[in-house]
């Protein structure tokens, strides 16, 4: 079966190949992509919930940023840094406008790459599907060269034509898998950053009262 799909894929035209190269590509990214995201999550929960727990058992702020030092992808750790100041006692307008500003920073690191696995996960079909088109149109170019329709003549061709439909669907689906379960994680630490930024700021307008 294996050697059967690699001839097909070997004997299919320049445009099929071509179009198997491109799903090849968008598949090895998105792969590449999946395995960097899970990662980049798994430690950034861990480093926020150390975080978490720190902030929770003192509210010293000098000593959470001493933790924070060896923190680079806890949001919530991120956001702290940016805002500490030895001087506590601060305009809550301007620290708020630091919290919004480093919340949208953070979010768009959540965010990054998930893009490309939403792109892969719609239009890799399409271009798959555009493979199989271009296969059949050729198939039935060689039906009428040969003058003869039997399955034997048409077989070989349609077959080679639906591999590009199949590895479209195969670079699509993990793509699509991975994008939605990522961005629902981002969304959630995005939350969880929010909240954590509503509490640093009641720390400071109670250091200021």
């Amino acid at each position: 079966m294996n050697n059967s799909v690699l001839q097909l894929i070997l004997n299919a035209g320049i445009v099929v190949k071509g179009v198997l190269l491109i799903l090849l590509f968008f598949s090895v990214v998105s792969w590449a992509i999946i395995f960097f995201k899970q990662r980049y999550f798994a430690r950034a929960n861990r480093e926020s919930m150390q975080f978490q727990r720190a902030y929770h058992s003192s509210r010293d702020p000098k000593n959470l940023f001493r933790i924070t030092k060896n923190m680079s992808l806890s949001p919530i750790a991120n956001v702290f840094k940016s805002v500490y100041s030895d001087d506590t006692h601060r305009d809550t307008g301007e620290v708020k406008r630091q919290l919004r500003r480093y919340e949208t920073l953070e979010s768009v690191k959540l965010e990054k790459y998930l893009n490309f696995l939403a792109t892969t996960g719609s239009t890799s079909p399409f271009i798959g599907l555009f493979g199989t088109v271009w296969g059949i149109m050729n198939s039935f170019h060689g039906i009428g060269t040969a003058g003869s329709a039997s399955l034997a003549v048409v077989a070989p061709g349609i077959a080679e034509a639906l591999i590009a439909t199949a590895v479209g669907l195969a670079a699509a689906i993990p793509a699509v898998i991975a994008y939605n379960y990522y961005l629902s994680k981002a969304r959630q630490m995005i939350i969880e950053m929010e909240d954590f930024s509503e509490d640093l700021l009641e720390l400071f307008r109670g250091a200021n009262n």
